[in-house]
């Protein structure tokens, strides 16, 4: 029963998404001008307007309101291009192929501009592809042309009219994705405690995660913080926006780690006990955010605060019993626990101000935040022509991708009339579906499109068979197409078995031999699919160990300028500056894309994954900078701190001299090219000061804070030391 009610569950949710929505909305607007067409005798102006609201359809994705409206606006705009265009392409003859792969390569160079910009050439390229599909016989090829921008235009107003019949949907849904995979990071963090044999594993999945949320940030970034901008001083927006700042700063202290591994692993072999209430609490912390989730706008559903409390007070008793002045190293145990501790609670103070924040709080001037600072985290898109010649090079992955696309099309377009197909352009329309610039996702599409397919082929025969009736074809066409676009972003394998389903479905209304239909489906499907993985591997490919250099450089130096914004807030106290946030993100989204890269690096073929080991070894010791760098930056935005010490000064100078050379060395290393350097790397003598806690001055002090900040500050600057150093020697082994 309790499969039944979780499966019933995720049912239901499936339904209250955005992805359903959405699906509903796009096949409202395709399937309603062909009702219509159908029913005034005007079937191609059907069919028209709802190619034009298919097409522009990929544009409608989560974001502002007016980038979404414009996206849209623009994917219509082209697509009445590509269309008149493509309506003279059958009769160029030996002019046909040349201008076919130059129209390809010019839509799908557009993408250089950006992940909008990209799904605007997704609508040019299927515009482009349909061209072919010989829709019309009566209609003239510019009355045809404008008719899809009018689909266009018609998609665009139920898009807009849906947005302000249920506003808040894309926020929510949103936030509870964020809140959901923070608690599925604490999850992990709680997993690593103490010495693990997988912790390898455990490591990877975290750094996977952190990429994800990376993403997840920005696109929830940009819908409240660009949103706010145009609405004004919203108090929903601004209770969404504090939560949404409630979980940045969740996921840094998850990050956090008073000391190394090592330290916590020999404890916590010698007290399992005290492992376990670490882990308990930590569990309880991620449990109450997924109940958050769960019941985002019923408070009274929210766990009770109280259980977590009690688990902190029964680790407090717990930590003092470590308290011994008299025994160093005991009570250096004792210092370490109680600051990883204050971490917990640092996490229970935002779990209770996001519980505070849900409650619909009627907030005060002061609360709102300050427009200026908001737009810095913003990413404005740069639209300057001249990034059209920059990109215009073999060192640019789009211009591979868009030469590589068009040749693929020509190839595809030339075998369906070689063989006279049926249907070439579904060939051609199977490339531009799964052709990806990523090897990697390439290989993975074609692997599921063909699947997708087989599987499509097999049900529609199975319902060819079973039934006769035109209206129920139509109907099951119809859920099959909203059940296909729905499924598009969570299991691309199911989309494409459904969307297969449809087609077949609704041109068993249409032809007479739906069995050749079926047939000829499949096989242009396996076609596209094969071209695709075949010009991907053999063609100009664009393999990620050519630009991974790049990305571990990146990653680097934005830690070292978050490390600068750090030490400079240590020494000249006073408010956080904004400054120090901005680096804080960059940090995390250079750590994301470089997670990012390594992924794809590490799906493609084996005989381009040189150096993997040590290279995957460079992304882990980059997490772990940021993880420590997340250490110091919560610390010391959290608690009054002293005054940094010569001895602070001096470290943090000689650590960022260190990642700085790091840095400059992998900006000129070709993984793909480089041999493994055989001299040995002797690090430049540094006498490292001994543990702060040690020192005469702290130690003649009887304030426990300034005890446990010299302690936590110190492990830190010791780690990341250590962590420069090891940089350093895996860099010098491609230095030439």
């Amino acid at each position: 029963m309790d499969l039944i009610s979780k499966h019933a569950k995720e049912l239901l949710e499936f339904f209250k998404s955005t992805s359903f929505s959405k699906a509903v909305l796009v096949s409202f607007a395709v399937t309603t001008p062909i009702i219509l067409g159908i029913a005034t005798n005007h079937l191609e102006i059907g069919l028209a307007l709802c190619f034009g609201a298919i097409w522009c359809s990929p544009s409608d994705v989560s974001g502002r309101l007016k980038h979404k409206q414009i996206g849209i606006l623009y994917s219509s705009l082209l697509v009445v291009i590509v269309s008149f265009i493509g309506g003279y392409l059958k009769d160029l003859n030996y002019f046909l192929f040349p201008i076919l792969g130059l129209l390809t390569f010019s839509i799908a160079f557009i993408s250089i501009y950006g992940f909008r910009a990209s799904l605007i050439s997704f609508s040019g390229l299927l515009a482009l592809v349909l061209s072919f599909a010989n829709t019309t016989n009566t209609l003239e090829n510019y009355t045809y042309a404008l008719l899809i921008g009018l689909g266009g235009i018609w998609y665009l107003l139920l898009s807009t009219l849906w947005f302000y019949i249920n506003p808040k949907a894309q926020t929510e849904e949103a936030i509870i994705k964020t809140i959901l995979l923070t608690a599925d990071f604490i999850d992990i963090r709680k997993q690593i405690i103490g010495e693990q044999a997988n912790r390898q594993n455990l490591q990877t999945s975290l750094i996977n995660l952190q990429s994800e949320l990376a993403e997840q940030h920005v696109s929830l970034r940009e819908i409240l913080l660009l949103s706010r901008r145009s609405s004004g001083k919203s108090n929903y927006k601004n209770r969404r926006l504090m939560v949404f700042s409630q979980l940045v700063e969740i996921l840094e202290t998850a990050n956090a780690n008073p000391v190394n591994y090592d330290k916590m692993d020999v404890f916590f072999e010698m007290h399992p006990e005290t492992k376990k209430k670490f882990q308990n609490l930590i569990a309880e912390l991620s449990y109450q955010l997924r109940t958050i989730a769960k019941n985002l706008n019923q408070t009274n559903e929210f766990s009770s605060n109280k259980i977590l409390s009690d688990a902190f007070n029964s680790l407090e008793k717990d930590i003092l019993e470590f308290k011994n002045e008299n025994n160093f190293e005991e009570y250096e145990r004792y210092l370490m626990l109680q600051n990883f501790l204050d971490y917990q609670k640092k996490q229970f103070e935002k779990l209770k101000k996001i519980k505070w924040l849900l409650g619909n709080p009627e907030l005060s001037t002061e609360d709102y935040h300050d427009n200026n600072k908001l737009k810095r985290f913003i990413e404005i898109r740069d639209y300057n022509p001249k990034i059209i010649l920059r990109n215009f090079s073999f060192r640019s992955t789009i211009f591979k991708h868009s030469l590589r696309l068009s040749v693929a099309v020509m190839l595809g377009y030339a075998i369906g009339l070689l063989f006279d197909f049926q249907n070439p352009y579904w060939i051609i329309l199977t490339i531009i579906i799964i052709m990806r610039p990523s090897y990697g996702l390439t290989k993975t599409r074609s692997k599921d499109r063909m699947i997708g397919t087989l599987i499509g082929a097999v049900l529609a025969t199975c319902s060819v068979f079973i039934i006769n009736d035109p209206y129920i074809f139509g109907a099951l066409g119809v859920l099959s197409l909203v059940i296909a676009f729905s499924m598009v972003q969570k299991n691309y394998k199911a989309s494409a078995t459904f969307i297969t389903l449809s087609v077949i479905l609704i041109y068993a209304i249409l032809e007479p031999n739906i069995f050749q239909v079926i047939q000829f489906r499949v096989i242009d499907t396996l076609i596209g699919a094969a071209i695709s993985y075949s010009t991907m591997r053999l063609i100009w490919p664009a393999w990620s160990i050519a630009e991974i250099s790049d990305n571990i450089k990146d990653s680097l130096q934005a830690n070292i300028t978050f490390f600068k914004s750090i030490s400079n807030f240590y020494q000249k106290k006073g408010e956080v500056p904004t400054s120090l946030k901005i680096n804080r993100k960059e940090a995390f989204l250079q750590m994301s894309n470089l997670s990012s890269a390594f992924q794809r690096m590490a799906q493609e073929p084996e005989s381009k994954q040189k150096h993997i080991d040590e290279i995957y070894e460079l992304v882990v010791l980059n997490h772990s900078c940021l993880t420590s760098l997340a250490s110091l930056s919560t610390y010391t935005q959290n608690n009054k701190t002293s005054k940094a010490s010569k001895d602070f000064i001096l470290i943090a100078e000689h650590i960022i001299k260190n990642l700085e050379k790091a840095c400059a060395m992998i900006k000129d290393v070709n993984f793909n090219d480089s041999e493994i350097n055989k001299s040995i790397f002797i690090p430049e003598p540094y006498d490292f000061p001994k543990n702060l806690i040690t020192s005469d001055s702290i130690l003649k002090s009887d304030n426990e804070l300034t005890h446990k900040e010299a302690h936590l500050v110190w492990e830190q600057l010791y780690w990341l030391h250590s962590l420069s150093e090891k940089m350093l020697k895996l860099t010098f082994k491609f230095s030439r």
